[in-house]
């Protein structure tokens, strides 16, 4: 199976995989969800890795007791806020030298041009709307450490942001993600999931055409 076919796959049975490593690794599997959202946000180059869906997938199985679901926030909330800020420093001291290069083979320029209009747009609250946002919110705070946004401010925003973003969809899989609707088309449920985190960055792209 070629290695995109392997991503669509997990994306569309998040459930049955998710599943799988819980059974094998147990409470192990903590650690695997905060590295992936950890380098989601962290490391500047693994923007595609899955985020929403896996906590809302994992919250739909903390309600069913294989995991639990305040340690699943817990985890989440850490792994946002502390990818974000290594990204915020890794933004500071060599981002600019990124951001100027010619020929990015790991980043995609176009990607660092709309976090940096989306937060000369909305200022500080881009840390919190961004996080929101899949793609953008790896680059956002990166941005944040080119322009040597207030360390306290960036700080403070960033713990709202990931402990909002953490607590909606850990409990929204806890409530919602064993309703029969839900667990006999979770592929769709993910795909709808994001889709509408997209939203933003397509009305965004839209107004500029």
């Amino acid at each position: 199976m070629s290695l995109l076919k392997l991503g669509i796959d997990v994306v569309l049975h998040l459930d049955k995989y998710l599943g799988t490593i819980i059974q094998t690794y147990g409470t192990a599997t903590y650690l695997l969800i905060f590295l992936i959202l950890f380098f989601e946000t962290g490391i500047v180059i693994t923007p595609f890795l899955p985020g929403d869906s896996l906590i809302f997938a994992a919250g739909a199985f903390a309600a069913i007791g294989s995991l639990n679901v305040f340690t699943l926030f817990i985890v989440v909330a850490s792994a946002a806020i502390l990818g974000d800020t290594v990204n915020y420093h890794i933004g500071k001291f060599i981002g600019e030298k990124i951001y100027e290069a010619e020929n990015l083979k790991l980043i995609k320029k176009e990607h660092l041009l709309e976090a940096r209009n989306f937060y000369d747009k909305y200022g500080n609250m881009t840390i919190v709307l961004g996080r929101f946002i899949p793609i953008i919110r790896t680059f956002v705070p990166f941005v944040a450490g080119i322009g040597e946004m207030n360390y306290i401010h960036f700080l403070t925003y960033n713990a709202l942001g990931g402990i909002i973003w953490a607590a909606l969809f850990s409990f929204g899989g806890y409530y919602f993600g064993n309703l029969e609707i839900v667990k006999t088309h979770f592929g769709f449920v993910t795909i709808a999931i994001i889709v509408i985190s997209l939203i933003p960055a397509l009305v965004t792209f839209l107004k500029k055409k």
